[in-house]
């Protein structure tokens, strides 16, 4: 077996090796990770989570997202967008989630360009950047991009619109998140057939 392939889980089945370390992986790759995500509030909780984990670890992230939904008021983007300064300094302040200056102002930010698109806005936006399907499915980790021209493309099209915190590689991880991707190993009983 070469490093990256799919390992037994707990049950026996196989599955993408970073889903075995922490049963709270476990959880959020059979259940979630790669499935289809729809809607401009649920698009919206994602895309500020992966600006989130910019440069930390997705279990940190995982871990607090019941804090982050907390604060953020469900990121029901009309709420958010509504928050004012007394609100950024409570955020500033909340342990449940990472207090990083300049990604709770992108979220705060994302949340007012947002509000003022038209309801399916951005999940129309999100979703035209899915890859045509056919693609190969990976049969180890290292067959997993980190950046795709369509996660640039993406990128480009969420900044053009005024968001922040929306790199390419955020934006894949968005991708493989939200299910516009499959990165699931070949072999993982997750994967979609």
């Amino acid at each position: 077996m070469s490093a990256g392939e799919a390992l037994a889980g707990p049950d026996g089945g196989l599955r993408c090796p970073w889903a075995l370390s922490t049963e709270d992986y476990l959880t959020y790759h059979d259940d979630e990770w790669g499935r289809p995500v729809h809607g401009d509030d649920a698009l919206y909780e994602r895309l500020s989570l992966e600006a989130f984990q910019s440069g930390l670890s997705w279990i940190t992230i995982l871990r607090r997202r019941t804090g982050f939904r907390s604060a953020f008021a469900g990121f029901r983007i009309a709420e958010v967008a509504a928050f004012t300064d007394t609100d950024r300094e409570r955020l500033l302040a909340d342990a449940g989630i990472i207090r990083n200056r300049a990604k709770i102002d992108a979220t705060l930010a994302n949340a007012r360009v947002l509000a003022g698109w038209a309801p399916g806005d951005l999940d129309e936006l999100i979703w035209s950047h899915a890859p045509e399907a056919g693609r190969a499915a990976p049969q180890t980790l290292t067959d997993v991009p980190a950046v795709t021209p369509e996660s640039t493309a993406l990128s480009k099209a969420l900044k053009k619109r005024g968001l922040r915190f929306v790199g390419p590689t955020t934006a894949y991880a968005l991708m493989q998140a939200c299910g516009l991707v499959d990165d699931h190993l070949a072999t993982c009983v997750a994967r979609r057939a």
